[in-house]
């Protein structure tokens, strides 16, 4: 990837790092479990995030 990203790709390259945290340990514990998953991981070889 180039060093230099064009500020709009880096915003959006920014938002889905902070999408892709894991659910946090409360909401496990709150839900019994049923809540694991983040729903908007994104398997990084099928899914690229647009440029």
């Amino acid at each position: 990837m180039a060093r230099n990203k064009p500020p709009a790709k880096k915003r959006r390259l920014i938002k889905a790092g902070r999408q892709k945290r894991s659910v946090p340990t409360w909401v496990v514990a709150k839900t019994d479990g049923k809540v694991r998953r983040q729903p908007k991981q994104k398997p990084w070889r099928r899914v690229k995030i647009k440029p």
